[in-house]
């Protein structure tokens, strides 16, 4: 069955949440924030993650895809108009680390924050795809693919532009066979952890 792609809503949010918690907990860079970190790790599945997707909900766009009722896979879309929010983002993550300087899963997260909103490009506005993740059960039915699908569909007929950082080669595969290319400098994180691939689709 082709997935049904469709924006969330409000009326969402319990099961967009129970969906992304799920699928993004091996997802590689929040995989490797938390490895190691037990109590976070539980914090993430049972306050960070919700608070995330809680504030894409008011804030973005949160594309789901599935069969109509179980939701498969969930995108979350910023439209991306200045640097201001990934800097106030990385201040946020910083701040997290000042209050707990030993927690090695705030370093990492300060971290990352830190060298993604210095790396974003200034090309504004644009279309940003901060994280696509799919339920486990769910891999291999072309979740992810359809939204993917269907989003740059419609920013190409609006004439924007989107912008990600891939955090895998396969993935990064997976977006090349949907329109994005390789453009910019990867962006090497600490302590062992994942490369990410700055990719751009231009309609």
């Amino acid at each position: 069955m082709k997935p049904h792609v469709r924006q969330a809503g409000p009326d969402d949010l319990a099961a967009v949440t129970d969906a992304f918690v799920a699928a993004s907990l091996d997802e590689v860079v929040s995989a490797w924030i938390r490895a190691g970190d037990p109590v976070v790790d539980e914090a993430y599945r049972t306050t960070f993650g919700p608070q995330f997707v809680a504030k894409a909900m008011a804030a973005d766009e949160v594309w789901v895809a599935g069969d109509g009722e179980d939701i498969w896979a969930v995108s979350l879309w910023q439209t991306v108009t200045s640097a201001d929010r990934l800097a106030a983002e990385a201040a946020e993550a910083r701040e997290l680390l000042a209050a707990a300087p030993g927690v090695v899963s705030f370093q990492r997260m300060a971290a990352v924050s830190s060298l993604v909103a210095a790396a974003h490009p200034r090309e504004f506005p644009h279309r940003y795809l901060h994280v696509i993740v799919t339920v486990p059960e769910h891999r291999g039915k072309g979740a992810g693919g359809a939204i993917l699908a269907e989003r740059l569909a419609a920013f190409a007929a609006a004439g924007e532009t989107a912008f990600l950082e891939a955090s895998t080669q396969r993935s990064s595969r997976l977006y090349a066979r949907n329109g994005f290319a390789h453009e910019g400098e990867a962006i090497e994180l600490p302590d062992d952890g994942p490369t990410l691939l700055p990719m751009w689709f231009r309609g």
